[in-house]
């Protein structure tokens, strides 16, 4: 059990019956009244996100969240395969539960499985991938004193905004968090 004065940021908690990851919590002692925590909620099975507030002396369950490294083998139109190096032991996931997740992810690298009582519900990325632009205008000479970007598709098919000077047949490093481009690699 985890009461709301214990809260932190990536915690994970049964409320309610569902499971829910907190992102953002505030303790608040206002000046007449009783003190609570203010929190920002993300329901981890259907990905909605709630404001709560709670008493600092509100108990709940605390849910642990598997996490396993597998390696992203396949996808196969519905379906995601992926596989377990120690083991060797594959499993499939419903293209509903990987989401955009895997939007910058090339075939055979590692990736981490989410799991809650043996159920996946999500997967992590790596944080930073390099991938090759396939499709992008050319460059112009000249162009990068104004920091403007354009569009370019990498090998996975993601859609990613460069700076002008970057060319078709480039490497370049991607944050999956946020989908940006950081540098050319």
């Amino acid at each position: 059990m985890i009461s709301a004065s214990e809260f932190r940021n990536g915690v994970t908690i049964e409320y309610e019956g569902d499971v829910y990851t907190i992102l953002e919590f505030q303790h608040v002692k206002p000046g007449k009244g009783a003190a609570f925590v203010r929190t920002k909620i993300k329901n981890i099975k259907t990905g909605s996100v709630v404001e709560k507030t709670f008493r600092p002396t509100e108990k709940m369950g605390k849910a642990f969240v598997d996490r396993k490294d597998m390696q992203y083998l396949y996808s196969d139109g519905e379906l995601f395969h992926f596989m377990d190096n120690e083991t060797f032991e594959q499993i499939a996931v419903n293209s509903s539960d990987v989401g955009d997740a895997l939007k910058f992810v090339k075939e055979n690298e590692m990736v981490k499985i989410l799991s809650y009582n043996g159920e996946i519900f999500g997967i992590e990325p790596p944080l930073f991938v390099e991938l090759e632009i396939t499709e992008t205008e050319p460059g112009f000479k000249g162009d990068t004193a104004t920091g403007a970007t354009k569009p370019a598709i990498v090998e996975t098919g993601a859609s990613v905004n460069v700076p002008l000077f970057v060319n078709q047949g480039d490497v370049i490093k991607i944050d999956t968090r946020t989908g940006e481009y950081l540098s050319r690699a």
